[in-house]
């Protein structure tokens, strides 16, 4: 796309149009004391394009990154490795420039790849149906809230103390505008989940219970009797997947009983990125579809019999009946669908058991060697490749140390919690098939001294 830069004249010309009397008055609406009333320092005023250059690579070479270090984060963002293949597919033109296919006689390509994502998604969630993506994962639980306060018509959702607190805040922020109560606690550095908490506090006002699976210290829970209870009192189990490579061997959620199963599809076929943009998920039983947020691309025949692949229900769209929308979710991401798409079809069922069993086989082999260093102790006895540590010391330091040690060795819940004394010598620590035995020799070696 050409660069088209605006004269003086153009600005006051727009300025003028829609009745503003400068470009400081666009941002009338932030509050003072966020707006910034000096230059920032260290930066210049002008420069030359290969001086931008040369000052942003110098600043980019201050990261750790992550495929040139001993890598043990995780907490929703997990490094796998991406098969080539997956960026050579993504960026043929016609995937890269593809939009929204409101035409389906020119979009099928588009469609098709949705349909075929969002039947891989409602596979790996045990659901009967799925949607074409969401924006990432803490947005698509939000709207899993949403939509079960629509279903149910009660504005109490019970939050699993195990939710990724990101997730809670995003779920905190929507609910100012809408009215849900979310109940939420505190996470506890012991190996059980707090089902029995869920199951107690489940009431006539209950809209749903959000359980993530698992959870944000590793730990994995049987979702039926929670799913049992819920039902029982007429609410809905949302089950959170931070880690869809799990589902390559615990049983999924739609099996135990989960009626909205979302989560963040990251892991597979989507880099870290720092940080983004990354990919929602979001599945659901069939019953409830109307209510379901975001697009949904669906398999018809055209007026000669012919396959083919449309939007429907396209009511919960921005550009019909918008009034009607079940969310403002107006669009999805679906280069990084498509990236997750082309990951799981070349990993195929047996390749993604695989994998998973691969994770799990490394992830245990970690956890018994950290938790054999004096003072070091497993908080959780049940994992996928995720699982808690308790220290001797404070956990966010030492994080700090193996950073500056070149090992990324975990995230500290205190940075998680902050403010949270019991969990402060909590350190979660994620193993993948990217993590070498050289790797775990150096995260052993360098735990044992700073925990000395």
């Amino acid at each position: 796309m050409r660069y088209l830069p605006l004269s003086d004249a153009d600005r006051h010309a727009m300025l003028a149009t829609i009745g503003a009397g400068s470009v400081d008055e666009l941002f009338r609406d932030v509050p003072a004391a966020a707006r910034l009333k000096e230059s920032i320092q260290g930066l210049p005023d002008h420069a030359s394009e290969l001086s931008v250059e040369r000052q942003l690579t110098a600043l980019s070479r201050k990261n750790l990154v992550a495929g040139e270090a001993p890598f043990f984060l995780g907490c929703g963002a997990y490094r796998h490795h991406v098969p080539a293949s997956v960026d050579h597919i993504i960026q043929r033109g016609e995937f890269l420039t593809s939009y929204t296919p409101y035409q389906p006689e020119i979009a099928q390509g588009t469609l098709q790849v949705l349909f075929e994502f969002q039947t891989q998604v409602a596979r790996l969630y045990g659901c009967e149906v799925a949607n074409a993506s969401m924006y990432d994962g803490s947005t698509a639980c939000w709207e899993a809230i949403g939509m079960a306060r629509r279903i149910t018509r009660r504005t109490k959702a019970l939050i699993s103390s195990g939710l990724h607190p990101h997730y809670v805040n995003v779920a905190r922020t929507m609910a100012r505008f809408t009215g849900d109560v979310l109940d939420t606690a505190l996470p506890e550095l012991a190996a059980e989940t707090d089902a029995q908490r869920l199951i107690a506090g489940i009431d006539g006002e209950t809209s749903a219970v959000v359980v993530q699976y698992p959870d944000i210290l590793g730990r994995i829970t049987d979702l039926a009797p929670i799913a049992e209870a819920a039902h029982a009192a007429g609410a809905l189990l949302i089950a959170v997947v931070t880690e869809p490579v799990a589902l390559g061997l615990i049983k999924s959620p739609g099996e135990m009983g989960a009626d909205i199963v979302v989560g963040e599809g990251q892991s597979i076929g989507v880099g870290l990125h720092f940080g983004g943009p990354y990919v929602g998920l979001f599945a659901c039983r069939e019953k409830p579809v109307r209510q379901m947020p975001g697009r949904l691309a669906g398999e018809t025949v055209d007026a000669e019999g012919r396959r083919g692949f449309v939007l429907t229900l396209s009511t919960r769209e921005q550009h019909i009946r918008r009034e009607k929308a079940t969310s403002n979710i107006c669009t999805n991401s679906g280069l990084c669908a498509l990236a997750f798409s082309v990951h799981m079809s070349l990993l195929g069922e047996k390749g993604l058991r695989q994998l998973a069993t691969i994770n799990h086989a490394r992830a245990v082999n970690v956890a018994e060697r950290l938790s054999a260093i004096p003072g070091v102790s497993l908080v959780n006895d049940s994992f996928f490749n995720e699982f808690t540590l308790r220290l001797p010391v404070e956990a966010r330091p030492a994080v700090r140390d193996m950073a500056d040690r070149g090992i990324l060795g975990g995230v500290s819940l205190g940075r998680l919690y902050p403010g949270a004394e019991t969990l402060e010598n909590g350190l979660v620590v994620a193993v993948t098939e990217t993590v070498t035995d050289a790797d775990i020799d150096a995260f052993e070696a360098a735990l044992r001294e700073l925990v000395r």
